[in-house]
């Protein structure tokens, strides 16, 4: 980018203000089909039953019908079905793909009892992840994030459109209104992940567009509630537009109730939740959220138990071959004498 914006005489931060975009690169397909440069082979080695090329101990590219191609981002350069990796690392069952019962799994499902699958990481396409709160427009188009659930659903549970929904998590609850709709899939309910910014009265935070007001308590035994005080309002500012704020609703903050599920294999979240829903009670208002620490925690340390962890080959504390955007020096991927 630095290159671009002096081609036009400007700073790369005036380059993005005036263009608001910039091509990283045009054509992101076939990578694999990169030929290997002399440079590249240079000291390198292939493999005469693999045909996989090696240089300083690492796979660079793979041979095929004489020419030298970059191959696939894994240890072998080529798409791999059968995985070493997994074997190594402590997971055999796995080595070949194969379908995996989550704890979102029908299994796990008590219909009678009001039990779906949540699926909490989807967003409605005007709005981007959670840094779109300070965007007017964006908030504008979008400012609630009421639970999806098929028509059918709704029907079996006596609910109608706008109702007010308990959503009972592992760790407690939040209090959302119900969007009926044939755009869900039955059996299955969603909730928009980008709405539901808050604040407390003391915080002194600038956000207009999209952020509600909030009380929160302690009760003393690892059990919080947040209730909003008041949602979105119009204000007087240096920008007019705040005082032409029509809307009220900022929607509701749903992941602070959910617990944290690190995937055994590869420590990243398992987002999807394991939800009972019931029509809220005579106590709930839109926007209650509901949070039992101490059971997180619990659900914490099984979700932990179930791992299978470091290290690995030659004391690995991971797969050197993963792909990193910025790879730290080859030596911290190893375990020191004294943690072994």
């Amino acid at each position: 980018m630095p290159e671009k914006a002096a081609e036009h005489g400007l700073t790369p931060l005036d380059y993005m203000k005036k263009f608001g975009a910039f091509t990283v690169e045009s054509s992101a397909y076939q990578k694999n089909l990169k030929t290997l440069s002399d440079q590249d082979m240079e000291g390198a080695e292939v493999d005469a039953k693999t045909r996989t090329i090696y240089k300083n101990g690492q796979s660079i590219g793979v041979e095929l019908d004489g020419e030298n191609y970059v191959g696939f981002p894994t240890p072998s350069r080529k798409q791999e079905f059968f995985s070493q990796t997994m074997i190594d690392w402590k997971w055999p069952e796995y080595a070949i793909p194969t379908y995996i019962k989550s704890h979102i799994h029908e299994e796990n499902m008590d219909r009678s009892k009001g039990d779906f699958p949540l699926v909490p990481t989807f967003r409605l396409p005007v709005l981007i992840h959670s840094r779109s709160a300070n965007s007017k427009w964006l908030n504008e188009i979008a400012n609630r994030n009421p639970v999806w659930m098929h028509t059918s659903d709704a029907k079996k549970l006596g609910i109608k459109n706008d109702d007010l929904l308990r959503i009972n998590t592992d760790i407690g609850y939040f209090v959302d209104k119900v969007w009926v709709t044939e755009g869900m899939k039955p059996g299955i309910v969603a909730c928009s992940h980008h709405i539901g910014r808050w604040r407390r009265p003391q915080d002194k935070v600038n956000n207009r567009w999209g952020m509600n007001t909030v009380k929160i308590e302690n009760s003393g035994d690892g059990k919080w509630k947040m209730s909003t005080i008041k949602g979105i309002q119009p204000s007087e500012s240096s920008d007019p537009d705040t005082s032409r704020i029509f809307w009220s609703d900022g929607g509701v903050h749903q992941n602070i109730t959910f617990p944290v599920h690190p995937d055994p294999i590869s420590g990243m979240q398992c987002w999807h939740q394991k939800v009972r829903i019931e029509k809220a009670r005579s106590e709930d208002t839109y926007g209650d959220i509901s949070v039992d620490t101490n059971k997180s925690f619990e659900v914490y340390k099984e979700w932990l138990s179930w791992t299978r962890p470091a290290p690995g080959p030659d004391g690995e504390r991971r797969p050197l071959w993963f792909p990193r955007a910025l790879k730290p020096d080859i030596s911290t991927y190893y375990l020191d004498k004294k943690e072994e």
